[in-house]
């Protein structure tokens, strides 16, 4: 009988530092309101910034994909990001996703992204057909909000002020596993590769 690997949802990110966690469930909290019950929020844990969402995956691809991962990591020495700014897709008057932004050196965040996108495109994986925009979205309006509702989140962010900048220094690049349950998706880190050249470390 063949035998037939398990699937696993994952998808490659940085991992953010938990003082960057703590101040996304204060802002969490400032915005939660009782009458928001349309508003599906992300726990700050389960926050990572998505460099690339590879789907369903044979588990036998862990090895070949930390690999491409290790290949790019080699040319992209550590750099600096930080959080800044407050936004909703697609727009204010029609929110839909709630997300925080980020700063800092994002070029080389940008170039990091473009070639892990070509990495995997050589192992098959179809490549980002949106531009990538950095973000780390904090919540989603549910599909069945009315347009007032999304319009009345939407005037809550554009009415908040978040100043604060939590610095992420950005090391190394994780490919993650995430499990879907009725309380909320669980994180696995699979993999670990450090930029410029450093080993990754398997994690199964």
């Amino acid at each position: 009988m063949a035998y037939n690997p398990e699937e696993i949802r994952s998808f490659i990110a940085i991992e953010l530092p938990e003082e960057a966690r703590k101040g996304l469930a204060r802002l969490r909290r400032e915005l939660e309101r009782n009458e928001h019950k349309f508003v599906k929020w992300v726990d700050p844990q389960g926050i990572h910034l998505t460099l690339k969402f590879l789907g369903n995956i044979p588990s036998n691809r862990v090895t070949e994909i930390t690999e491409a991962m290790k290949k790019v990591a080699q040319g992209v020495s550590p750099f600096r990001l930080e959080i800044s700014g407050l936004g909703v897709f697609p727009s204010l008057k029609q929110a839909r996703v709630f997300w925080v932004g980020l700063g800092g050196e994002l070029d080389r965040l940008s170039g990091l992204q473009q070639n892990i996108d070509s990495a995997l495109a050589a192992l098959g994986f179809a490549r980002e057909e949106r531009p990538f925009v950095p973000h780390l979205t904090l919540a989603r309006i549910r599909e069945g909000a009315s347009a007032p509702e999304r319009r009345s989140f939407g005037e809550l962010v554009g009415s908040t002020t978040f100043e604060d900048k939590y610095p992420i220094e950005v090391e190394a690049v994780r490919l993650m596993r995430s499990q879907l349950t009725p309380a909320g998706a669980i994180y696995t880190c699979l993999s670990v590769v450090g930029l410029g050249g450093q080993e990754g470390i398997k994690k199964i």
